[in-house]
């Protein structure tokens, strides 16, 4: 099988593939940035460079299991302030508190109901969030002026030992310029923040690809703020209902809700529907027609259905296992505007179950236009 870089294939097939074609090896300072690579300097070393980094102040992005991070000291309100600054964020989008032990949670919480204490031993390490009553301890800058405060214990190895070497709850958005597509390698980190944080640590690509669930857990049943790593199936075997619909508020009670998010430079088209293969091969000629560049985001069954590709065509992953695209959506989104693409139209033929929840939300989030093709 073929399988060069302008086969579509090629990016399924090769989903880790980084966009550096000079490949970082070594350590380096990138416009101020000091870039550690676990290869060079080895895991502990890493972590315990970046707590002290974070003790002191600065930020430091860093791998999780979903995406990878921008921490600072969550306690540091100075500190906190530059996650804001940096990022372009807007001060009332709440942050995300990583620890990286359970009990920490009793700290930075007014309240733990036995409902999260459930989830916690259900799911913790991993990809979900709870929103709980906040403690006197957390800044208002953190939590977005709320009385809630948002906890996660992550999964991954370098952000627990990391969170573990600062010594200090860490507030950790993800590490890129808000309204962008996050970033699922150091490399996506550098385009983005290069310049404006103290160090990035390189774990590798993340493994899931989208951001955590968060789920309100003060309220009975819990409310879903945000689908993400753990899909709604999962969540019901452990409290039973869940509230999906979101309650109208003036202020986001989670990250993910109010803003733009996950948007490339180029204008995202998603195509639902039945005739999904059909309407993009529509959709492309009239913009191509229009003197337009046109990038597609294929599941593998819509590859294979007749669909007509070139160069600028991904293959993000097959319909039937939402956890694939779900690794490789941000990284595709990022490749085409590498390419400098003017429109990405994005496949949206793929399952809901899981992850596939999760997925569609990014895509809904980032697209200025979703077509529905019917047959």
């Amino acid at each position: 099988m073929d399988t060069s870089p302008q086969d579509p294939r090629y990016f399924y097939e090769r989903s880790a593939l980084s966009f550096s074609v000079n490949s970082m090896t070594h350590n380096s300072l990138i416009s101020g940035t000091e870039l550690l690579r676990i290869e060079s300097c080895g895991f502990r070393e890493a972590c315990r460079r970046g707590g002290m980094v974070i003790r002191r102040g600065g930020l430091v992005a860093f791998p999780t299991e979903t995406v990878y991070g921008l921490g600072a000291d969550a306690l540091n309100p100075v500190a906190v302030n530059r996650i804001f600054t940096v990022k372009s964020r807007p001060p009332d989008n709440p942050l995300i508190v990583h620890v990286h032990e359970s009990r920490e949670v009793e700290y930075i919480t007014a309240e733990v109901p036995r409902i999260a204490h459930e989830l916690m031993d259900a799911f913790w390490p991993g990809p979900l969030t709870l929103v709980l009553k906040r403690s006197g301890v957390v800044p208002d800058l953190t939590t977005g002026g709320l009385e809630t405060v948002a906890v996660r214990m992550p999964k991954h190895p370098i952000a627990l030992a990391l969170i573990e070497a600062a010594g200090v709850p860490v507030a950790a958005p993800s590490a890129n310029t808000s309204g962008r597509p996050s970033p699922t390698l150091a490399e996506h980190v550098l385009d983005d923040l290069a310049g404006s944080v103290e160090m990035i640590i390189d774990g590798g690509r993340s493994e899931i690809g989208v951001e955590s669930t968060v789920l309100d857990v003060t309220c009975d049943p819990p409310r879903l703020l945000r689908p993400g790593g753990i899909g709604i199936e999962e969540l019901r075997r452990v409290t039973g209902d869940v509230i999906t619909e979101v309650e109208p508020t003036g202020l986001p009670r989670s990250p993910g809700m109010k803003y733009t998010h996950y948007a490339p430079e180029a204008k995202v088209v998603l195509v639902k529907g039945e005739e999904v293969a059909e309407m993009i091969q529509r959709l492309r000629e009239e913009y191509q027609s229009a003197g337009l560049t046109v990038g597609l985001m294929l599941c593998h069954e819509t590859m294979w259905s007749g669909c007509r590709v070139g160069e600028e065509a991904l293959l993000v992953g097959r319909g039937d296992d939402p956890a694939s695209i779900a690794r490789n959506l941000f990284h595709a989104m990022r490749l085409l505007d590498r390419r400098e693409v003017d429109v990405i139209i994005a496949d949206g033929s793929f399952e809901r179950r899981g992850l596939g929840e999760a997925v569609m939300n990014r895509l809904e989030k980032a697209s200025s236009e979703v077509v529905t093709a019917r047959s």
